[in-house]
């Protein structure tokens, strides 16, 4: 608060006058070449002239294909220095030229580049810079392995060398104004590929052999995601502590593995590494000594190896120094201040009425906070420290099906009906706005000129000019009129577009709810009945409105989204794609009216569309998507994906009662569960009353729910409250479970000590297994 009266010194004041006077920079940012970021350069810079900006060509590379090259058009090019080294003509941008010139906007393709010995700057990069200080905007293009420390990461999961002569430094994205990045599936690279327009095919390399196969391409896809939601997730924690923000932010992952020097520390610290890599987590390991303990050479030796494995496994350690016995609010209070999502600790060793008597970890710092999961891991001695496994491990084995066996008529139309099945694929954006709509129509118009039948199936333009452009010559199906309470409401004519029977249609806002009395309640199962008549769909949606997401766009926005489609319908997509646009930008076209009208603007700046609102559901974009790369690389290639391995026949029961909140546990249950590959239950024990008309609608809104989101609903009953947990008890060993997830108990601590606590009891009767305990 200080700091905010504090008087500027001379220097602060120069410093912030040459920052107004600067000019922007903004990055383009590709997983490889061929991702078509040359392309989106120029269709920006015409964009800005058509604006009336003075924007000028700098430097664009040669070895961009036809298409692109045509897009420079009537875009003035300066022309550029030509050297020669090693017998190939390279291009420097003419800085003297440019200077003499004084656009306001300049395209500088190819950051990475280092200029001819001769030249005033050593690097394309000082040059861009250069004119930055000058008032002089640019735009630019890299590829993600061409930043210094990614390089080394990117050619280490290949196994492959990335002949990258110039490197950028890593702090490059944070020194532009704005990132964006050009999200393209490996198939449409590598369709690139084979048409000869990355590389043509007589001047390829076996190492552009090698590298431009789809695993590869997913591995580059997927770090690209990764690496930009970091560098976006830096921006949200300092845009938080600037408006005094505590706590999970809702959009990332990030463990706390809680640890004594023990010879356990290393399995809790393996256990946290594994759920952190498989959620896309950063892993944190802390050690909190008090202040008059003296570390015995046992000790000494365990906090030695647990250092070493904490590097080796890429996480943070720490050890800190409390004053007291206060544990639990020391681990609470670190948690807040480090945006902690879940806090992982070992099984108490305490007995029920130890616990009672003098408490233990786990129970105060469950009472201490609502906010954070609490992962208990399972307890790995047993007896003399003997290691024990967190579950009985079936030795089944699954039975091939013989080759010859003749397929039954059930299965024959199964198969049938997936060769039948159309091709479906979904823009996804971080927020409305961001263009998904615009690059629909944009490929639609590229379909339609390589003769494909396409049509429109479903538009929403929402009044934006830009995207009514884009509709062209496209042939529009009419929506179909629905009667509905006394008015005439559009919708899409499901019939008609299965009736003309295009090769491909467009659909906009894949979450829409049907007006009531149409032939499907939701879009999405519009679209599925078009898929399967053999028509392929391309359709848009925002990240807001996936299931199992819905808990975190509401812990971020404050906004409850009411319309969702499920995880499964993206799961079964045959290309995702997300179009990024960051939140600077995409505050600028809501302030210009670009996305709701002009009435409308103050009031969406101030609420969802806020700064803050906007870098989450971006970082949130992001992840989801690296996540769904590398579950589609581990599908294809059978074996590990980006994120490691993860331990075998995992299975997770989500313990649930009757209470509304419960939904927020079975969406959370899943995405642990999908995200573990593992097979999860959905369950409630009930005692011998009977329902009240809200448990029974409540009841059947989880079972509902659950079924939707691909897991097992099973109910089971008991004779009286206290054998809940002996029936969860006798369910976990014949399931042979190895995780729990169960929701913080609403009971005061006075009532746990009285009647007992479902979290409380598992904790002492499931030692065997990890237990999850989600946050309020």
């Amino acid at each position: 608060m200080r700091e905010q009266f504090r008087r500027k010194t001379p220097d602060e004041i120069l410093q912030s006058i040459s920052d107004i006077k600067k000019g922007r920079l903004k990055i383009i940012l590709g997983s490889v070449s061929g991702s078509g970021k040359t392309y989106h350069l120029l269709l920006e810079g015409h964009e800005l002239k058509k604006r009336g900006i003075d924007v000028v060509v700098g430097i664009i590379s040669d070895s961009n294909n036809k298409i692109t090259m045509e897009q420079v058009d009537c875009l003035e090019v300066i022309p550029t220095i030509e050297w020669e080294q090693n017998g190939f003509i390279r291009k420097d941008l003419n800085m003297e030229q440019i200077h003499k010139r004084n656009p306001e906007v300049i395209l500088v393709d190819q950051l990475a580049h280092k200029n001819r010995p001769a030249a005033k700057n050593p690097t394309r990069l000082e040059d861009v810079m250069e004119l930055i200080r000058n008032e002089i905007s640019v735009i630019t293009t890299i590829n993600i392995y061409e930043l210094k420390g990614v390089k080394e990461v990117a050619e280490h999961l290949l196994n492959l060398p990335l002949h990258v002569s110039e490197v950028l430094p890593e702090n490059t994205l944070t020194q532009a104004d704005e990132v964006r990045l050009l999200d393209v599936t490996p198939e449409a690279i590598l369709k690139r590929f084979q048409e000869g327009k990355i590389v043509e095919t007589q001047a390829r390399t076996d190492i552009d052999v090698k590298l431009f196969k789809r695993d590869n391409l997913a591995v580059l896809r997927e770090l690209s995601l990764r690496f930009l939601a970091g560098e976006v997730e830096e921006d949200l924690t300092e845009h938080r502590e600037q408006e005094g923000l505590m706590g999970p932010t809702g959009a990332s992952e990030r463990i706390l593995v809680c640890v004594q020097y023990h010879w356990n520390g290393s399995i809790l610290i393996r256990r946290g590494d594994q759920i952190a890599k498989r959620l896309g987590g950063e892993l944190v390991v802390v050690s909190f000594i008090p202040s008059d303990k003296n570390l015995s050479k046992e000790e000494s030796l365990f906090k030695s190896s647990i250092q070493k494995l904490t590097e080796k496994l890429e996480g943070k350690f720490e050890e800190r120094i409390i004053s007291g016995s206060e544990i639990a609010k020391e681990i609470v209070d670190y948690a807040m201040k480090h945006y902690i999502t879940r806090i992982i600790l070992g099984q108490s060793k305490r007995t029920r009425w130890e616990e009672i008597i003098h408490g233990s970890i786990v129970n105060k710092i469950l009472s201490q906070t609502k906010n954070i999961d609490i992962c208990v891991v399972a307890d790995r001695a047993k007896g003399g420290g003997e290691r024990v496994l967190p579950a009985v491990q079936s030795k089944k084995k699954k039975k091939r099906k013989n080759p010859y066996r003749r397929l039954s008529p059930e299965e024959m139309k199964e198969k049938i009906q997936g060769v039948k099945r159309g091709t479906l694929k979904v823009y996804i954006g971080s927020a409305p706005g961001v263009g998904k709509t615009y690059t629909m129509l944009r490929e639609a118009n590229q379909l339609k000129k390589n003769e494909i039948d396409i049509v429109i199936g479903l538009l929403e333009t929402h009044g934006r000019k830009e995207t009514a452009s884009q509709v062209d010559t496209l042939e529009m199906i009419p929506r179909k009129q629905v009667p509905y309470k006394n008015v005439v409401l559009e919708e899409m004519d499901l019939d008609a577009i299965i009736t003309r029977n295009p090769e491909v249609v467009l659909v906009d806002e894949l979450a829409h709810t049907n007006v009531p009395g149409s032939k499907n309640q939701k879009r999405y199962q519009d679209v599925m009945s078009i898929l399967e008549a053999g028509i392929s769909v391309i359709s848009t949606m925002n990240i807001q409105h996936v299931e199992s997401l819905n808990d975190s766009v509401e812990q971020i926005t404050g906004v409850r989204v009411r319309e969702t489609v499920p995880d499964r319908i993206l799961q079964l997509a045959d290309e995702l794609e997300l179009i990024d646009v960051s939140p600077k930008a995409l505050r600028q076209r809501m302030q210009e009216g670009n996305i709701y009208s002009m009435d409308m603007v103050e009031q969406s700046l101030n609420n969802f569309f806020k700064t803050r609102n906007l870098i989450a559901l971006r970082e949130l974009a992001l992840r989801e998507l690296a996540d769904d790369v590398d579950d589609r690389l581990e599908s294809f290639k059978r074996k590990e994906g980006v994120r490691g391995p993860w331990r075998k026949e995992e299975v997770i029961f989500v313990c649930v009662n009757l209470k509304p909140e419960t939904e927020r546990l079975i969406r959370r249950g899943f995405r642990i569960a999908y995200r573990l590959k593992a097979k999860w239950y959905v369950v409630y024990v009930k005692d011998q009353r009977s329902l009240t008309n809200e448990k029974q609608l409540i009841l059947d809104k989880i079972r509902s729910l659950t079924k939707r989101l691909g897991g097992q609903f099973e109910m089971y009953s008991t004779t009286n409250r206290r054998s809940v947990v002996s029936e969860i008890t006798k369910q976990l060993q014949d399931k042979k479970a190895t995780q729990i997830i169960i929701g913080h108990s609403a009971k005061e601590r006075w009532q746990e000590i009285i009647q007992g606590s479902i979290v409380a009891q598992l904790l002492r009767e499931a030692r065997h297994l990890d237990i999850l305990i989600v946050a309020d």
